[in-house]
């Protein structure tokens, strides 16, 4: 990273970057408009993470646009939540999906890994959040506290503490801590608001799944970088938890370009057999900047935030992951997520002055 740059006038670049993926009806892309690979679409997940900066920031006319544009969608959808409370879904499609046209608000309807209730989870604890942090009430409508309550009462419905779903990845499924514990952090934030009636024991049987999980993502994962989600942004691990997730990530998944998802990732693996040559993600390095920057931890903060500065293309672009052991990133630039993260970790590091 080059020495004495000004961190606010990168910030300032990065947030154009990621503002310019930001459709008119307030849904943000997960990448640039013009990439082949599906990337145009937009994710409920990839917008929680996309407006985060606008939120730390104070940018409430994008965050009030993009809320409002993911509160539409559960409208135009709430006859499927309906039903989705009255019977438990049987099949991938009578799941709230995951990603949605960033103009018309429809549904994809390719076979997709539509269980992911970490989207869910990740939508309530920002609606939560924004009232009680910041006192900005995306919920005055009643129709919108209707929807919020039938997304409570859908959780409930899916036993969302022991459902099997796609997670982060939108892979394989079974029980993920990094799923239960955004449902687990979402619905503490909504429960605080007192706009809607969640059951204390709806929380706790997620709080007593991650007790049992921890510090593994899953029964077939013990280590996997979503679980850093559970320390930013949903912060509700313990210091103990906090510390095993840090130390396991990084010493298995930390790479010079990126932090791979989890050991024999398939995806954009560059060994045919699925095995050594994982993508190295972009934005892993700079959630883990981030959260030693909020942890004082002035030497891995800098070390972590310096090795993201060097994901950064000749475009300025923050792009999704690097092939193993490469300078070659794939098409997916700039990724939101990893630009929402890139300037969250320098933000962090900046409201510390520590020096660069």
């Amino acid at each position: 990273m080059p020495r004495k740059i000004d961190l606010s006038q990168l910030i300032e670049q990065h947030l154009r970057t990621l503002e310019a993926l930001q459709a008119p009806s307030g849904l943000f892309r997960a990448s640039a408009q013009q990439v082949d690979t599906g990337y145009d679409k937009a994710w409920l997940r990839d917008n929680f993470y996309e407006c985060l900066p606008f939120v730390l920031l104070g940018r409430w006319d994008i965050v009030q646009k993009t809320y409002t544009a993911l509160l539409k969608i559960l409208h135009k959808y709430e006859w499927k939540i309906d039903h989705a409370i009255a019977q438990k879904p049987r099949a991938k499609h009578e799941y709230i999906h995951a990603r949605y046209h960033p103009d018309t608000f429809s549904e994809f309807w390719e076979d997709w890994g539509n269980k992911q209730n970490d989207a869910i989870g990740s939508i309530l604890f920002m609606l939560g959040h924004l009232y009680n942090r910041y006192n900005v009430n995306l919920l005055q409508s009643a129709d919108n506290i209707r929807i919020v309550q039938k997304l409570v009462n859908y959780l409930e419905t899916l036993e969302y503490w022991h459902d099997q779903d796609s997670g982060v990845w939108e892979e394989s499924e079974e029980v993920h801590a990094s799923s239960v514990g955004a449902c687990v952090a979402g619905l503490k934030e909504i429960q605080a608001t007192k706009l809607v009636i969640i059951n204390n024991q709806l929380i706790d049987k997620g709080l007593a799944t991650l007790r049992e999980l921890l510090p593994r993502e899953s029964g077939r994962k013990f280590v996997d970088m979503a679980l850093l989600s559970l320390i930013y942004p949903y912060n509700i691990v313990s210091d103990s938890q906090k510390n095993q997730i840090l130390e396991n990530i990084e010493y298995y998944l930390v790479r010079e370009k990126g932090v791979i998802r989890y050991k024999n990732d398939y995806y954009y693996n560059k060994n045919t057999d699925g095995f050594s040559q994982e993508a190295e993600w972009c934005f892993g390095l700079s959630w883990l900047a981030l959260i030693y920057s909020q942890a004082e931890n002035k030497d891995k903060a800098r070390h972590y935030l310096e090795t993201a500065f060097d994901t950064i293309n000749d475009k300025g672009e923050v792009p999704e992951l690097y092939y193993s052991n490469s300078d070659e990133h794939n098409t997916n630039s700039p990724l939101g997520w990893s630009e929402s993260m890139f300037i969250l970790a320098v933000h962090a590091y900046q409201l510390k002055h520590y020096p660069l």
